[in-house]
């Protein structure tokens, strides 16, 4: 458990965003390995009856949705049914041309914002009937592939995929497929009470209005209708990080994990994978996503190699930032209780194919070591870029060995072996690699 100085240090955070940004609310909780830390609810959940907010209040998380609608997407890609590099139009022929499955998940297609008309004025979102119908009128306001642009557009344009994919409306396959299997009993398209209720803060005054509670549409639920408590998205957040083979394989959500755009070109402190959101803070990459819907604004970060993260709610529409607070609650405490590493026991020798492969080789006069620790195959390059250095490898055939995580991921290192059989030289990436260093096309 977090010792009493770093709780308070926790609590003191809250407490400032909660008094500066003038939350009338507040729910927040720090998780690790799957247990909450630490948790915190500070203000009021209805400010007409002044009913104190508490942890099993249920709030909008707005675009946090966004990645159970990519879970479901992604569910269907690894069943076959979908293909990521697949157009949309091949599940939807009423979606425009060139934007794909990939391009989709990573606010890449170039499609407009939002569903075409005033829906945040009239707060009538369309039904699944009246989104198609208005694809007419969709733009495609940057070519395909060109930039990061995100959209709600095409969010509720895959929600429509998954229902025609996977032959049910989208609450039932969320439920089914992802709600049920990881128990979020709290979380939902249509709030059980207890719920906090929605406002937006005078920004002259301590005055609070009452925002506009908008209905759900089976389509636009999937960019952002959900609601859920900080504790539901403790378990989400823990799923995000170790997956769960029920629902998504931890592999499956390693290649979301990874960037495919940026958001942020100019300081590269924002990304998107596929589906989720990736944030960095000095040289940490997290992943989650933020939210925001009338009267509710919601943050969720992960670390996932730490297994740790933090999840903000509030019921306000603007002058707060919940992924900042989620971000200041996390480094917190990875830098305030830091992992014991584990304990190292010696294991069984490695492979009999690798005999004669371990140790220092050299390529291009850098020193690459090969290794077998922790039952992985791997590669160190020395002196590389910090977070760029390690190759792991499986096996391939017969002395082949693929990159599946790392350096130069996707590559091929080969053996070659004299009669004998014992190695002669090695090649990775087609480069050669000798036992010491020397000059290109040397034999």
């Amino acid at each position: 458990m977090p010792e009493q100085r770093l709780l308070s240090e926790l609590d003191l955070l809250l407490a400032t965003a909660q008094a500066a940004e003038r939350m009338p609310s507040v729910s927040a909780c720090v998780f690790r390995d799957g247990e909450v830390l630490w948790e915190s609810v500070l203000g009021v959940a209805d400010v007409a009856t002044s009913r104190v907010a508490t942890a099993n209040d249920v709030y909008r998380i707005g675009s946090i949705t966004k990645t159970f609608t990519a879970v479901l997407v992604m569910q269907l890609v690894d069943a076959g049914r979908l293909e990521l590099d697949a157009p949309l139009r091949t599940y939807l022929p009423e979606a425009p041309v060139g934007p794909t499955i990939r391009t989709a998940l990573s606010h890449l297609t170039g499609l407009q914002r939002e569903p075409p008309g005033e829906i945040w004025e009239s707060m009538e979102p369309p039904s699944r009937e009246e989104l198609i119908a208005g694809l007419e009128d969709a733009e495609l306001v940057l070519r395909p592939g060109e930039q990061w642009h995100y959209s709600n557009l095409v969010f509720a344009l895959l929600g429509e995929i998954v229902m025609r994919a996977g032959g049910a409306p989208y609450e039932e396959l969320l439920q089914r497929r992802v709600l049920d299997p990881l128990d979020l009993t709290r979380t939902s398209l249509r709030p059980a009470e207890p719920k906090a209720s929605p406002y937006y803060v005078d920004p002259y005054t301590d005055t609070v209005h009452d925002e506009p509670d908008p209905e759900v549409t089976d389509t636009t639920a999937a960019a952002g209708w959900l609601w859920s408590t900080p504790g539901d998205l403790a378990r989400w957040g823990t799923f995000l990080a170790d997956g769960d083979d029920e629902v998504l394989p931890k592999a499956t959500l390693d290649l979301m994990s990874r960037a495919r755009a940026m958001a942020d070109e100019r300081n590269w402190s924002l990304g998107w994978g596929l589906g989720l959101e990736l944030f960095r803070r000095g040289e940490r990459i997290f992943v989650g996503h933020g939210g925001a819907m009338p009267g509710f604004l919601a943050g969720l970060v992960v670390d996932r190699g730490e297994r740790t993260g933090a999840a903000v709610l509030m019921n306000t529409s603007a002058n707060a930032d919940p992924i900042a607070l989620s971000l200041d609650l996390l480094v917190a405490t990875l830098e305030g209780v830091p992992r014991t590493p584990a304990l190292w026991s010696p294991a069984a020798d490695p492979p009999a194919e690798l005999d004669g492969m371990l140790g220092s080789w050299w390529a291009e006069g850098e020193e690459m070591i090969l290794s077998f620790r922790g039952g992985r195959f791997q590669a160190e390059l020395r002196g590389g870029a910090p977070g760029r250095t390690i190759s792991f490898f499986d096996p391939a055939g017969a002395d082949r060995w693929r990159v599946v995580e790392g350096r130069e991921r996707g590559e091929v290192l080969r053996a070659v072996r004299e009669e004998s059989g014992s190695i002669t030289k090695l090649y990775f990436a087609t480069y050669p690699l000798t036992r010491s260093p020397a000059t290109f096309g040397k034999p």
